[in-house]
């Protein structure tokens, strides 16, 4: 695995990500890396997710549309 060496972090950001970190019960590599995997994840795993999330959207009907569509007309 590679290493990645970041200079000249503002102190105030390293002291949040540690905060995050330590929340989470992670080390801030940790965190860090976790940040990496989701900002750079590759296609595949990004339609994971939004399929993942899709099914977990509940289930709407063509009535409760129009509801929605008469609701907002003046």
């Amino acid at each position: 695995m590679a290493t990645i060496t970041i200079r000249n972090i503002p102190d105030d950001l390293v002291k949040r990500i540690k905060e995050v970190a330590r929340s989470r019960g992670y080390s801030m590599e940790q965190e860090l890396r976790e940040l990496l995997k989701v900002r750079y994840a590759s296609r595949s795993q990004i339609l994971a997710r939004a399929r993942e999330r899709w099914e977990k959207l509940p289930s709407v009907g063509p009535e409760e549309i129009s509801g929605w569509k008469e609701e907002g007309r003046p």
